[in-house]
C-alpha cells in the first residue's frame, strides 16, 4: 500500500486539457467520416478520397445538393474553392465536383427515394458542427501548451523520439510525479504495457499478452510514438527488428514491445530530470543523421519478412481448421450425428423386443 498522491494545480489543469483535446480530436474524426458517408450517398462518384480540406467543406456547406452544384457553374465554384484554399486549389477541383454532381443527377434523376434537399441540409449541419469542434479544439490546444510549459518547463518528455507536440503533454499528464513509481518497471505496469500475470500453483506462464490495465490514452500515445521512435533510435530499432525477425511477432505486437521500452525510458528521463540522448547500440551518442544511417544499414525489416509476419487468421479471429476424416463419413462411429433425423433400424439387427405391460389383477 502506498499513499495516494494528488496532482498540483498545473498538473491537474494539464490532465483536463489533454483529455479534452483527445475527446475533441476523436469527435472531429467521427464527424469527418460521417460527412464522407453522407456525401457518398448523395454523390456516389464523390471526389472526397483523401483528407477533408477547407475548400471541400466550403463547397459542401453551400452546394451539397448536386442540382444546386450544377446551377452554380464552373466560374462561381472555382472562385469559392480558390478563396477557401488560399489559391492552392481552383478549376481542377471544381471540375471534379461538377463531374460528381453530373453523375449523381444522371444516376438518380428525380427519383423520390433520394432526398437531395434533406441530405444536403444534413451535410451542411455536419460541416458546421465540424468547424465548431475544430474551433474548440484549437482553444484547448493553446491552453494545453500553456499548462505543459508549467508542468514540464524543460520539455523533457518531448526530448524522447516519437513524442512531440501532442505526445509530450499526454504522457506528462499521466506520469505526474515520476518519483511515485519506485522503478521504470512499475511505471510500465501502471500503463498496462507489462505482460499479464498468469500463475497457477508453482507454475508461471510466460509470453502472456499485455494487461492493458492503465490509461488508454497514454498507452495509445506510446504505441503511436513507438512507430516513429523505431525509425529514429537505433536501440529501439534493434528491439523492433529482433521482434520481427527472431521472435516471430507481427507489426503491432512488435510496436507494443517497443512502446514498453519507451515507457521505461520516459520514466528514467523524468526521474533523472535529464533530456534523452539518442545513442547507437554501443552507447555512443550519435546525430539524427547517423542514427538513421545505422537503422537503414543494420535494423531494417525487409518487406518479405513483413509479408510472412502478417496474420493469416480469418476475420472471426480463428484460423480455419481442417475437419477430421470421421466427420466426413456418415457411417463412422465417430461421426457427429447431432441434429440428424431419426434413422430407421437396419435389417441386420434383430427384431425389436415387445414391451410387456404390467396389469393389476382384480382381487
Amino acid at each position: 500500500m502506498r499513499p495516494l498522491e494528488l496532482p498540483d494545480t498545473a498538473a491537474a489543469a494539464l490532465d483536463r486539457r489533454v483529455r479534452a483535446c483527445d475527446r475533441l480530436t476523436m469527435a472531429a474524426s467521427e464527424s469527418k467520416v460521417r460527412i464522407k458517408d453522407l456525401v457518398r450517398q448523395v454523390m456516389p462518384c464523390t471526389p472526397l478520397t483523401g483528407d477533408l480540406g477547407q475548400a471541400d467543406l466550403a463547397v459542401l456547406e453551400r452546394y451539397a445538393d448536386p442540382r444546386r452544384l450544377l446551377k452554380a457553374g464552373r466560374g462561381r465554384l472555382t472562385a469559392l474553392i480558390a478563396k477557401a484554399s488560399d489559391n492552392h486549389q481552383g478549376q481542377a477541383r471544381a471540375e471534379q465536383w461538377l463531374a460528381a454532381a453530373q453523375a449523381a443527377v444522371e444516376l438518380y434523376g428525380e427519383h423520390p427515394a433520394v432526398a437531395f434537399t434533406d441530405l444536403a441540409a444534413e451535410i451542411a449541419t455536419e460541416v458546421r458542427l465540424l468547424r465548431a469542434i475544430a474551433a474548440e479544439l484549437a482553444a484547448h490546444e493553446t491552453e494545453r501548451e500553456t499548462c505543459y510549459r508549467w508542468t514540464d518547463p524543460a520539455q523533457l518528455a518531448r526530448s524522447l523520439p516519437g513524442l512531440a507536440k501532442v505526445g509530450g503533454p499526454a504522457v506528462t499528464a499521466v506520469i505526474g510525479d515520476p518519483d511515485r513509481f519506485p522503478t521504470a518497471a512499475h511505471f510500465k505496469s501502471y500503463l498496462g504495457l507489462a505482460p499479464r500475470a498468469s500463475e497457477t500453483g508453482n507454475t508461471d506462464r510466460k509470453g502472456q499478452p499485455m494487461s492493458k490495465a492503465g490509461s488508454r490514452l497514454a498507452r495509445a500515445t506510446l504505441i503511436r510514438a513507438a512507430d516513429h521512435a523505431r525509425k529514429q533510435d537505433p536501440h529501439l530499432a534493434r528491439v523492433y527488428y529482433q521482434q520481427m525477425t527472431e521472435r516471430g511477432a507481427e507489426h503491432l505486437k512488435a510496436l507494443c514491445v517497443v512502446a514498453a521500452r519507451l515507457a521505461e525510458r520516459l520514466w528514467t528521463v523524468m526521474h533523472r530530470r535529464m533530456p534523452y540522448v539518442i545513442c547507437d547500440t554501443d552507447g555512443n551518442p550519435v546525430t539524427p543523421e547517423q542514427a538513421k544511417h545505422l537503422i537503414t544499414e543494420q535494423w531494417t525489416v525487409t518487406e518479405e519478412t513483413r509479408r510472412r509476419r502478417r496474420s493469416t487468421k480469418t476475420r472471426a479471429g480463428k484460423a480455419p481448421q481442417q475437419a477430421h476424416t470421421g466427420h466426413d463419413r456418415s457411417h463412422a462411429r465417430s461421426a457427429d450425428k447431432r441434429g440428424d433425423l431419426p434413422h430407421q433400424r437396419s435389417s441386420d439387427q434383430g427384431p425389436a423386443r415387445s414391451s410387456r405391460t404390467l396389469t393389476a389383477h382384480p382381487r
